[in-house]
């Protein structure tokens, strides 16, 4: 499958965004983290979230994000919501991050069917 191809399967879409988080900015990044989250749980299509936090194991991630929505439609939906609400607050994504010194990978997801 493509990179390209959205919501083949007409389900539900994962938003996960994984995240190299240096020690000095954890609370910075959580606390953006907690308001991003706090205003999509009040969205049309939002289903569900979880924001994890490794403790053990050798992976390269240690903050990770998902959030589930009802289809590709509720994302579409809240993208301009969370630009908006993100220019209000003085927020720069990209700024915050490359200040930080965090990576991040970031895409949606679905469900392979059948598995």
């Amino acid at each position: 499958m493509s990179k390209t191809s959205q919501n083949v399967n007409g389900g539900s879409v994962f938003r996960v965004d994984k995240f190299v988080v240096p020690a000095a900015a954890r609370e910075e990044i959580l606390a953006k983290v907690r308001t991003t989250h706090e205003l999509l749980r009040l969205q049309q299509g939002f289903v569900q979230d979880f924001v994890l936090e490794q403790f053990s194991g050798p992976g390269e991630f240690n903050l990770v994000t998902i959030v589930e929505w009802e289809n590709q439609t509720a994302v579409d939906r809240v993208v301009p919501i969370v630009t908006a609400e993100h220019a209000r607050a003085g927020f720069n994504r990209q700024e915050t991050i490359a200040r930080l010194g965090v990576r991040a990978d970031i895409a949606n997801y679905q469900r392979i069917p059948g598995l």
